[in-house]
């Protein structure tokens, strides 16, 4: 018995990505050695309006994140953190979702200031006490990951504790109210502003803030980050792990479920205030197995890439890409839908008459609409192409390649 559950144990800690595991880590041992040292200043490191503002101390906003005031405190934001941010790092991986913690902690800090600012001075009924209100925790992030993580699964409900289910725009706003009401202490201002943050990220206002995939692979490639990259559990954005480990959800004997469906990337082709959004039913995927292969679902079609051959192949088409010519890019992507299974390594040559295909104008709508998620504009072009101006394929093509 004793033994069964060290091994469930163990198999479930394996099953965290790199990172989130990393936070757990890091939060629980800052927690432990401030419990063994009988360290309870955190006045001094708490995330204090009237202290960033009066004599800039703006380290107080990542040392607010890492630090909890009880043990009940740091397990339940930690037991929150790992289905989310395994989630997220799965789909962005490691480096990229990073990136995103430290972003929603700047701005979740900044409208804190400002909201804090504007209503304690405001000439109605001020309210000064909020310039003085110590906030500690993980749980403003954990708020702005709930919201993405809602709008990428393109769910219509979510269920509040399994007691009752509401509509899925206003479950962070609900878990708010919820949590005000049953639990002492709680900053309502912080788990405000990290909802906030998480809209203004779906919705693409920070999209001028985030880098391209370049950025991320050079990170990446830092050799003081080998040892990282390397792990098992280290989720790279491009997808290729050097340990072999691909996360790219691809599988032979499974389909996408809820967020790794195709209504996760009609989620992501509408991150911008002008959405359009249609449920898909899809079939479920045994979440027990994250697989290893991806469906494309578009309008009236769903194409499966059956391996990871296949994947690896239309990555390095893409890479080879940047250099050719849409009509060549449509040639190449006809000839990896017609490889035959045992040409897994074949190397497509390329193609000595491109003009006897059909050239296809790309229209700037949806080439705008990909870019203002992120993407590259020649690899817009490029996916655009081989999907035939499919959008849903197009964003699947794109997202394959970044892993």
């Amino acid at each position: 018995m004793q033994a069964g559950l060290s091994t469930r144990v163990g198999q479930w800690w394996e099953s965290i990505p790199f990172l989130t595991s990393a936070v757990v880590v890091v939060c629980g041992a800052i927690y432990l050695i401030c419990l063994l040292v009988g360290y309870d200043s955190f006045y001094e490191i708490c995330f204090l309006p009237s202290a960033v503002i009066s004599r800039f101390q703006v380290y107080r906003i990542f040392t607010a994140i890492v630090f909890h005031g009880s043990l009940l405190h740091v397990f339940f934001n930690m037991l929150a953190l790992v289905p989310l941010g395994s989630e997220l790092e799965r789909i962005m991986g490691s480096v990229r979702l990073l990136y995103m913690m430290i972003l929603l902690a700047i701005s979740n800090a900044i409208l804190h200031l400002i909201i804090a600012l504007v209503v304690s001075h405001n000439p109605f009924h001020p309210f000064p006490e909020l310039m003085d209100e110590c906030a500690i925790g993980f749980s403003g992030i954990l708020f702005s990951m709930i919201v993405i993580e809602t709008n990428l699964s393109g769910a219509q409900t979510r269920s509040v504790f399994g007691l009752f289910n509401v509509p899925a725009k206003w479950y962070a706003f609900i878990l708010l109210v919820v949590f005000q009401f049953l639990m002492s202490n709680v900053s309502l201002l912080g788990h405000l502003c990290g909802i906030l943050s998480g809209f203004a990220y779906t919705y693409g206002f920070f999209n001028l803030l985030i880098p391209g995939t370049s950025f991320y692979s050079a990170i990446e490639a830092y050799p003081w980050l080998s040892s990282c990259v390397r792990r098992p559990k280290f989720i790279l954005c491009t997808g290729g792990n050097p340990t072999g480990y691909i996360p790219t959800y691809s599988g032979q004997t499974t389909t996408s479920s809820g967020i790794l469906s195709g209504n996760m990337w009609r989620n992501l082709s509408s991150w911008m205030p002008q959405r359009e959004t249609a449920p898909q039913s899809m079939p479920q995927q045994d979440s027990r197995f994250p697989g290893r292969a991806r469906t494309l679902a578009s309008g009236q079609s769903q194409t499966t890439l059956s391996g990871d051959s296949d994947a690896n192949l239309q990555a390095r088409l893409l890479d080879e890409n940047d250099h050719l010519s849409p009509t060549e890019n449509v040639a190449r992507q006809q000839v990896l839908d017609g490889r035959r299974p045992g040409l897994d390594n074949a190397v497509v040559a390329p193609l000595e008459n491109p003009a006897l295909h059909q050239s296809t104008a790309l229209p700037d709508e949806q080439i705008q609409k990909l870019v203002s998620m992120g993407f590259e504009k020649t690899q817009v072009e490029v996916a655009l192409a081989a999907a035939d101006m499919d959008i849903n394929v197009a964003v699947e093509i794109l997202m394959s390649q970044q892993g």
